[in-house]
């Protein structure tokens, strides 16, 4: 195959080959690879990534129409590179960065330090609608509340990276970035031997690792599950999936119940055992029908309770979310030199808050040129992409924004990186994101790389697979190229 026909896009940043038609740094085996695959052998590859996605039964759920969809797991073939020197410092960035929400979080619930000191306004918290009265005064193990963190990175034209924005609540998607790799393992495992590819395998351990680092009894194997909403959630696929390989139980609320001791007991057929520590992958407001919405069927009547009186720990805790605002986002390098007195390792996307009078006046001034989002939605849902848009939604948008200013903020539009991908018959640039995924216990981990999620549709920037995106698998790679140096294409 010929990359020298591959349709580099002007202005873009390219993760794999220059400007000047050459394979980066480092990088050159897989642009060797390219070059020397034929049509056919990449369509076999592509057709054995499919025949075993479809006989491990990995799955998302789509939500349409009132229906439940079940897809089979869009993935594309050719890995996207990261050279581990660049890594390593992600790695710092990031482990950075969730230290400093979870002393955030810490703070928002007790002394409120970072309010009095004037770095972020009273406003803002009190209109988050994920922050959480009940959780006042509570003081988890480690101060730790958001255990599990999914921060979305982004490269841009120049090659930097980026923090888009951090998911604390029930981030989702680690299976995906664990079934990416058993694929590549099976299809090309001489090019990743070759690469020297740093694994994600030790993810579900390390995860167990921490789960168990929170539990309130100090014994050898504490009892920890898994709480899912069922089997209709579109991430079931990952709740099971963790499960199983941390050898934990999967249970729904119904599976629990609260005692009079305030301790949370598993229903088995032996009888009550106690559980220690929840993994929930189920939103505040369903956790408990005592402390929040009292119509839910999904949780535990007491949970809170149990939680509160230090009898079973939470991963994340109930309240996380005030972090997950995409307002409080723009207040994140602020919190890592407040708490830490560090300079952020990972910049921010520029952002405006539309609360701001001067912000907000720029903001309505130029909203053909920006990318607007609503402060607590996720998925890429309600989200607004200026030049794209239509004359109707723009005015929509500037009425919304108009109305409740708190609600809204808006950054330039980036331009995502591109990656070459297999389309058809054929290599052609797509953008990317990235979502690594960052624990904090007792210790913190960061996995090596993350799930990749690419925009299959030409010249789309939306990644999400609940719109139209895919996956690659992220490979950080510990050797290049022969030359290691650059590689012509």
């Amino acid at each position: 195959m010929n990359l020298k026909h591959y349709p580099l896009q002007a202005g873009l940043y390219d993760e794999l080959i220059s400007s000047q038609g050459r394979g980066r740094p480092g990088l050159g085996e897989l642009s060797k690879f390219l070059r020397g695959a034929s049509e056919a052998s990449l369509n076999e590859k592509k057709a054995a990534a499919e025949l075993a996605i479809k006989t491990l039964g990995i799955s998302f759920t789509v939500y349409s129409d009132g229906e439940n969809i079940d897809r089979q797991w869009p993935f594309d073939i050719i890995p996207r590179l990261i050279q581990q020197a660049e890594w390593q410092k992600v790695e710092m960035g990031l482990k950075q960065r969730l230290k400093a929400l979870n002393l955030f979080i810490n703070d928002i619930y007790n002394d409120r330090e970072i309010i009095k000191d004037g770095i972020i306004p009273h406003e803002i918290i009190a209109s988050s609608k994920d922050y959480r009265p009940e959780c006042e005064g509570i003081q988890p193990k480690f101060g730790t509340w958001a255990h599990i963190c999914g921060s979305d990175l982004i490269r841009d034209r120049d090659g930097s990276l980026y923090v888009l924005e951090d998911n604390l609540r029930v981030p989702s998607g680690v299976s995906y970035m664990l079934e990416n790799r058993n694929i590549s393992k099976r299809i090309m495992p001489e090019l990743l031997e070759r690469h020297q590819v740093l694994p994600v395998d030790d993810y579900p351990s390390q995860l167990f690792e921490t789960l168990c680092s929170l539990s309130p009894r100090n014994i050898k194997r504490p009892e920890v599950v898994l709480l899912t909403p069922g089997t209709f959630n579109s991430a079931y696929f990952e709740h099971a999936f963790l499960a199983q390989r941390m050898g934990i139980e999967l249970v729904q609320g119904s599976d629990l119940i609260v005692d009079n001791d305030d301790c949370v007991y598993m229903k088995t057929v032996a009888g009550l055992e106690k559980v220690d520590v929840i993994y929930r992958r189920i939103d505040d407001q369903y956790l408990d029908p005592e402390a929040f919405r009292a119509d839910s069927l999904l949780g535990v009547p007491g949970l809170l309770r149990a939680w509160r009186a230090g009898h079973v720990a939470l991963a994340n805790a109930p309240g996380a979310g005030v972090a997950d605002d995409k307002v409080v986002y723009t207040y994140v390098p602020s919190m890592i030199r407040y708490y830490l007195n560090e300079t952020p390792l990972l910049p921010n996307v520029p952002s405006y808050l539309c609360s701001d009078p001067e912000h907000r006046s720029f903001v309505l001034d130029h909203l053909r040129d920006l990318v607007v989002k609503p402060a607590n939605e996720s998925g890429g849902y309600g989200m607004y992409i200026g030049p794209r848009e239509t004359e109707r939604f723009t005015q929509k948008i500037r009425q919304q924004i108009v109305k409740n200013p708190r609600n809204y903020m808006a950054q330039p539009i980036i331009s995502l990186s591109t990656v070459p991908t297999w389309i058809g018959d054929k290599l052609e640039p797509r953008h990317v994101d990235l979502r690594p995924f960052i624990l904090q216990g007792s210790q913190s981990f960061v996995t090596a790389g993350g799930l990749t999620r690419v925009a299959l549709i030409k010249g789309s920037l939306v990644v999400n697979s609940s719109q139209g995106g895919g996956s690659k698998d992220t490979w950080i790679v510990s050797k290049g190229s022969s030359q290691d140096k650059t590689d012509a294409v």
